[in-house]
């Protein structure tokens, strides 16, 4: 009975057994199949059915577009030429550790034990069907950016990318190595505001190279990475969601044991520290200057083929420009300028209201007058171009268009204005500005050290450095001066009578006779050439003109690098001539440099991303003067900053009163060197200059306004050592205080034979040269 109860039994099992099999025998098959249909995906996608994948090349050379990037001479990216990518790649080593252990706790905890493929995360997205987070390792979000950007919408269109991706996360781990990958994965990324890679990101961000990031600017950076338009720091993006986002990081830092819990929560609770610093063509440190290379290098690259015939791409090519600029000197000049300019242009405007001048900014126009200037430069616009060109406007539309109301964002200097204005008030509204140009340069090895062009390049395109030229005044005597002692011997202790001088009609090819006159109606005695040069007494320069003839004086000019046409005629001696701030800086540099020119030098050499030298610079220099001429010529014009019109620069003390306080901030300056220079004033006080040299730097700055007609009605403001003398005092002064730029104190170096007399008091002991002016009295008068 009991084995008939077994024997049944085990019938049954047999049975249910039977039963069973064809189900395990379909999962088997459905599992295998399964896996088959896996790994014929992968193949299909590796044979390209679903589309192309990147060959081993690509691999190695992923095509991203690298900017060109323009770097000074102490190391730092003074900006970056760039169309769509402002991208320039850093190295592993050049990424802080706390930004790596950021990004792997974030975005890949695993990373170090994987090959390109999450199997943990990809099983639990799969079963918690996305979830509980997604299942993309670095290397797969890397060759998603990298070749197939934000993918597609549809299910097979998703599913076959994710394949792609995969495929090509498992080749970027064979090819790379983790630190490479992740390097690429930081160098590929968008964070917004034009900051390509995580160099751009850490200096528009936070005004730092990656490898000074410190924990919390490092967390919030790679929050980004979650969508760096939502999670964006800019104040009217979303600071709190990027706070957030940010301590997300710091707890996944704190979960994988990165850093402690309480370095945590007291980074949690502090702000997001932000240094926003825009890159773009338009902002950040010397713009002026990065538009002439824009301009320098796109030209280079029409005549410098790369040896296949191709041209080489400044967007794209990561080439890197190497400039003479140095970054510390750059900012300093700009701060000088941005220090001045307001305070004159408070003045400036001040003096131009509608009650105490009708016509302004104009001054010495009638209505009439203004009309015409208005209309002209109507027609000289951005906007009359766009409209007549672009979008093929008829006159009187366009003529029209300038008296409509526009809604537009003006500069000032308290901040950009948003406002409603006629373009054509706008236009009257921007000529009523003053405008800087300052150029600093070693005279030995011409090297440019900084360049303003102007006071914003946002508002401000025109580059008065390089571009514009403007009558140099007193500025130029020192070339008459040079001409005379190059040919007649001189002496800085010979003199000449102060008395008045005409120069016939027709002597030197002058249409008119010519008699300059002396500002102060002082032509009583004689003077010293030193003393003449210092207090700019026009007669006396006449009187050396005369002695010389004006075409030798031009011909030294040529020399010295000036391009410009100038008349041949006696009256340049007073600074006729329209010259530019870099072609004067470069003619005063020949002096320091014991008469020999140097052209000046922007940029010693370009390379490709690989370092290898594309450009080298050829430096280029003349014999133009005598060593004993050229020294001479610089002991004249250290008068100028002793008994001249550059006297304040030796104040060390603030005037308790007077006209000059309110505009002279930064007296006293208190410099006690050796300094050579010349102030200019022109016509009307148009234009105000002042040239300055210390034995390794000269540098020269001009004043004025974008039309002449707008300028200072008197001499107090409107002299070149009201207008521009400032801008290089408050350079110098803060040159001399960094003591790492080794700008020179001591004495110009003499000639070794020396036979010309340059102390006065060993020359003509019981000479008096002179006396200086008063601290009511204006320190230059002259045209």
């Amino acid at each position: 009975m009991a084995k008939k109860a077994q024997t049944k039994k085990t019938k049954t099992k047999a049975k249910k057994e039977e039963n069973f099999s064809p189900y395990i025998k379909w999962f088997w098959k459905l599992f295998l199949a399964g896996i088959f249909f896996v790994v014929l995906l992968f193949l299909l996608a590796s044979w390209g059915v679903f589309g192309e994948l990147p060959d081993h090349t690509v691999l190695e050379n992923p095509k991203t577009n690298l900017a060109t990037e323009i770097i000074s001479s102490d190391g730092k990216t003074l900006g970056k030429i760039y169309y769509n990518d402002n991208r320039t790649p850093v190295s592993y080593d050049d990424l802080p550790q706390d930004l790596v252990n950021a990004l792997i706790a974030t975005e890949d905890a695993r990373y170090y034990s994987h090959s390109g493929i999450d199997a943990r995360g990809t099983l639990r997205a799969i079963f918690k069907l996305g979830k509980g987070g997604g299942a993309s390792t670095i290397s797969q979000q890397l060759a998603k950016q990298l070749f197939h950007g934000e993918g597609s919408k549809n299910t097979l269109g998703r599913i076959s990318q994710k394949i792609k991706e995969w495929i090509i996360a498992i080749k970027l781990e064979r090819q790379y190595t983790k630190e490479e990958i992740i390097a690429q994965y930081f160098n590929i990324y968008d964070f917004g505001n034009n900051a390509d890679g995580i160099r751009s990101a850490a200096s528009i961000y936070f005004n730092k190279e990656p490898k000074d990031l410190d924990l919390k600017e490092s967390a919030m950076l790679v929050g980004m990475f979650k969508n760096s338009s939502l999670y964006n720091p800019r104040e009217h993006r979303n600071p709190v969601g990027t706070r957030n986002r940010r301590n997300v990081v710091l707890s996944q830092m704190e979960k994988y044991d990165f850093i402690t819990e309480e370095v945590k929560d007291s980074l949690q609770k502090t702000d997001l520290g932000l240094r926003y610093t825009p890159q773009s063509h338009r902002d950040g440190t010397a713009t002026y200057f990065r538009a002439y290379v824009d301009a320098f290098i796109k030209d280079w690259v029409k005549q410098n083929p790369k040896p296949d015939g191709t041209k080489y791409d400044i967007y794209g090519d990561g080439l890197k420009v190497y400039t003479t600029i140095d970054s510390r000197m750059q900012n300093y000049a700009e701060d000088a300028v941005q220090q001045h300019m307001p305070r004159l242009q408070a003045e400036f405007d001040h003096q131009n209201t509608p009650k105490r001048n009708p016509t302004a900014p104009f001054l010495d126009l009638d209505q009439s007058q203004i009309d015409a200037l208005m209309k002209r430069s109507m027609r000289q616009s951005e906007r009359w171009r766009h409209m007549k060109y672009d979008l093929k406007k008829s006159d009187k539309e366009i003529i029209a268009s300038f008296d409509k109301p526009t809604q537009m964002t003006v500069f000032s200097w308290k901040g950009e204005i948003d406002t409603i204005m006629k373009p054509m008030d706008s236009m009257r509204y921007y000529k009523s500005f003053l405008q800087p140009g300052m150029m600093s340069m070693d005279p030995l090895t011409g090297h440019v050290k900084a360049w303003v062009g102007g006071m914003n390049y946002k508002y401000f395109q025109y580059d008065h450095v390089k571009q514009g030229r403007r009558q140099v005044g007193s500025t130029f005597k020192p070339f008459v001066y040079a001409t005379a002692i190059d040919q007649l011997h001189l002496s800085p202790c010979d003199e000449l009578p102060r008395s008045q001088i005409t120069i016939e009609a027709g002597k030197y090819g002058n249409m008119q006779p010519w008699t300059p006159r002396n500002s102060d109606g002082d032509y009583a005695g004689n003077l010293t050439l030193k003393s003449a040069l210092a207090n700019s007494v026009n007669t006396i320069t006449a009187r050396l003109m005369d002695k010389v003839g004006p075409q030798p004086v031009v011909d030294l000019a040529k020399k010295l690098g000036v391009e410009a046409e100038i008349p041949v005629v006696p009256s340049i001696a007073l600074g006729t001539a329209d010259l530019s701030v870099y072609e004067m800086v470069a003619a005063y540099a020949t002096f320091a440099n014991k008469g020999v020119y140097t052209k000046p030098v922007m940029i010693t050499h370009i390379e490709d991303k690989n370092g290898t030298i594309l450009y080298q610079f050829t430096p280029e220099s003349r014999d133009v003067l005598s060593a004993e001429a050229a020294y001479v010529t610089v002991k004249l014009m250290e008068g100028v900053t002793t008994d001249g019109s550059g006297a304040r620069l030796r104040r060390t003390w603030m005037p308790s009163s007077g006209v000059y306080k309110e505009i002279i901030t930064g007296y006293p300056y208190g410099f006690s060197n050796p300094i050579a220079g010349k102030t200019g004033t022109t016509q009307n006080q148009s234009d105000g200059w002042f040239m300055g040299m210390v034995p390794n730097l000269v540098t020269g700055v001009w004043v004025g306004a974008e039309d002449r007609a707008a300028h200072f009605k008197t001499i107090t403001y409107g002299q070149g050592a009201s207008m521009a003398l400032p801008i290089w005092g408050l350079y110098m002064k803060a040159c001399y205080e960094d003591e790492e730029l080794n700008v020179s104190k001591g004495e110009f170096e003499a000639p070794m034979e020396l036979s010309i007399e340059v102390d006065c008091d060993n020359y003509d002991p019981n000479e008096n040269s002179g006396s200086l002016p008063t601290e009511e009295v204006p320190d230059e008068l002259d045209f």
